[in-house]
């Protein structure tokens, strides 16, 4: 995802209280369901899907959607030539949701979000292309899908959270987006922990960067948009971003360079796309 990645070690007095629930509940759980049910095997892609879906549609109905009519149009806009440029037969949707947090993603299976709150950061419709390629490519590559396996190899997020939604909402989220999808509990809860709070590795998203730009490119918008987007994504945020060793993202300094070296292959893309659009609108 693209909002940048926070890091913090504290707790505070009451999570240590859920710890014995956690516990003992986890271990009720483990004596329930038996052997049988304990992580392993792969999800499908198509379960993966699905409980994106479930969790896209209860976004849907609980987050505050934008009313800007310029900016709706213009994020759906860019939305369709970036999926039709990514040649993934998804069933693409896309939302604008009305939040002063610079982000924007995109779930298992081409279901979409952008926030308000990275449009003025953006300044021109180009540079939302590159983000939305970006998150696109997270989706086309499997990124999330081969994350959510791990998850369910590695722990029992799932289970725990699908008998302690409320409490483990509040101790296993960081986010927002996470603790406001816990609340479905089940395997959906564990998908909410799974996609906005375990962070795509240095390579997912060297990976998603040099995709997205070719998408941006193949979609008709200038790909040397996207050095100047992190140009402007670095100012915004005033330094605070944390070094590269310390984040699972590259920095923004590491990410200009990479999209530099990438331009050229962009720059044919984009010289052969049939609608080229340049920066397309300016975000107003």
């Amino acid at each position: 995802m693209f909002q940048q990645t926070q890091f913090s070690n504290d707790r505070s007095p009451k999570d240590f209280l859920y710890l014995p629930v956690i516990s003992i509940l986890t271990l009720a759980i483990f004596i329930g369901v038996g052997c049988a049910s304990l992580p392993g095997s792969d999800p499908s892609e198509e379960e993966v899907n699905a409980q994106a879906l479930k969790a896209y549609d209860d976004m849907k109905a609980k987050a505050q959607r934008s009313h800007n009519a310029e900016w709706t149009t213009m994020v759906n806009r860019v939305a369709n030539r970036i999926a039709a440029a990514s040649q993934e037969n998804f069933q693409w949707e896309v939302m604008l949701i009305e939040d002063k947090t610079p982000n924007a993603w995109c779930m298992p299976g081409g279901k979409m979000a952008v926030y308000t709150g990275i449009m003025p950061v953006l300044k021109t419709e180009a540079a939302l292309a590159a983000v939305m390629g970006h998150e696109v490519a997270h989706a086309t590559r499997r990124h999330g899908l081969q994350r959510y396996a791990r998850a369910v190899k590695e722990n029992y997020l799932g289970l725990i959270i699908g008998a302690t939604t409320v409490i483990g909402g509040q101790l296993f989220c960081k986010t927002k987006d996470c603790r406001l999808l816990t609340g479905l509990g089940g395997a959906a809860a564990g998908f909410a922990i799974t996609f906005f709070d375990r962070k795509f590795s240095r390579a997912d998203e060297s990976e998603a960067d040099q995709v997205g730009q070719i998408y941006m490119a193949r979609a008709g918008y200038d790909p040397t948009e996207s050095i100047r987007l992190w140009e402007r994504m670095s100012a915004a945020a005033g330094g605070s971003a944390p070094p590269e060793f310390l984040s699972t993202h590259p920095s923004d300094e590491r990410r200009r360079s990479q999209l530099t070296t990438w331009l050229p292959d962009a720059q044919r893309i984009y010289n052969q796309s049939p609608q080229r659009v340049g920066l397309g609108a300016p975000i107003r």
